[in-house]
């Protein structure tokens, strides 16, 4: 029986807040890139804000609907089905930065990586729900419950998207650890996957030079360590307050990718230690909220749901900022809400969107 007449207010309106930082610093990052670039220093943020407009039209949509009705296989094989089939038509279109990640049409690109995450999340929820006590029957349960984070995981790698993958493999173990599954199946798991991530990390030149340029950034400093010391030149110079907004110099040109996979360099930059630990808090506040959600939830379903779709964007979270700040070699992964990618903001706002429709049912 519902509980709540409203939606989580608290996760509604981190939400919101972490949207507009994420345009604010959008801005800030890319106006001189894009001025020198394309003309106009509004350039990205003018369409970072299309992006999050649809996002929170979406999101207001989906929080008022409920969300048992995903939970059916009339709309999970489909989404599966569809998702698959938009991860391979991505390796026919043009290749960009040497990946087969976007699909295009005309001047508009979406990445299905991107929907592959909420994907998984809600085969996962469906599939695990009423499974909790046959969690170790393998054929029965667990090989089924992998196969399609199996078949998604090969695609991205092959794209290639190394970080996407590992979201997407870190996410299965957790919520199938959530439903029962002995943790030594996990260990398992991690022992017969472990020549395949050592093939994809250190057989791979450039993964391998970006594996040595993490341990040893100095040995290389215009080459493959230019990201890491450019962007611990960023955070170290923004201090306890910061250079003030706009203020940054590591954007001009120096620090790359300083509105996507860099942006919380940016933050630390022109915001400080103040402006970090206020984004960072704002992720653990979501975190909490979302858990919360999870746990209180009398619904088998809305708690895989509500526990996919929340670990799902800390994870990426941990990772983006753990690559800016040289503690885990650079993954490509972006800073939800607030790094540009519209694909990114639009789905990470439509799941919230779902998440918020299931906290209306929590006291």
């Amino acid at each position: 029986m519902a509980k709540r007449v409203g939606v989580d207010k608290w996760l509604f309106g981190v939400t919101l807040l972490l949207v507009v930082i994420g345009l604010l610093m959008v801005f800030s990052a890319s106006a001189v890139m894009a001025k020198a670039r394309d003309g106009s220093p509004y350039h990205f943020v003018i369409l970072q804000s299309i992006w999050a407009a649809m996002g929170l039209i979406a999101m207001m949509l989906l929080m008022k609907v409920n969300y048992r009705r995903y939970n059916g296989p009339n709309v999970v094989f489909p989404a599966v089905a569809i998702t698959t089939l938009l991860l391979l038509i991505a390796f026919l279109m043009r290749d960009s930065h040497g990946a087969s990640r976007w699909i295009r049409v005309g001047s508009l690109s979406f990445q299905p990586s991107e929907i592959a995450k909420p994907v998984l999340v809600l085969f996962l929820a469906w599939f695990l729900q009423n499974r909790m006590g046959a969690i170790e029957g393998f054929r029965a349960t667990i090989l089924p419950a992998a196969l399609p984070s199996l078949i998604f995981i090969a695609l991205i790698l092959k794209e290639p998207d190394f970080g996407t993958a590992l979201v997407c493999a870190t996410v299965t173990a957790l919520m199938l650890y959530l439903a029962g599954m002995n943790w030594r199946y996990l260990a398992y798991a991690a022992l017969l996957s472990s020549p395949v991530i050592y093939y994809m990390l250190f057989w791979v030149k450039w993964r391998r030079e970006r594996i040595f340029a993490f341990l040893n950034p100095e040995s290389d400093p215009l080459g493959k360590g230019f990201h890491i010391i450019q962007s611990l030149i960023a955070v170290g110079t923004g201090g306890i307050h910061g250079l003030g907004y706009m203020e940054g110099r590591q954007k001009l040109f120096y620090l790359p990718e300083p509105h996507t996979d860099y942006i919380f360099a940016n933050i630390a930059e022109e915001w400080g230690l103040i402006g970090t630990i206020l984004v960072v808090g704002l992720f653990v506040t979501i975190g909490y909220r979302g858990m919360r959600a999870a746990f209180l939830s009398k619904d088998p379903f809305a708690r895989f749901l509500a526990f996919g779709i929340t670990a799902t964007l800390l994870i990426q979270a941990f990772f983006n900022i753990s690559v800016v700040l040289a503690l885990v070699p650079t993954k490509g992964i972006t800073l939800p809400l607030v790094s540009y990618g519209g694909t990114s903001l639009f789905i990470v706002l439509a799941s919230l969107g779902v998440l918020l429709n299931i906290t209306r049912e929590v006291d």
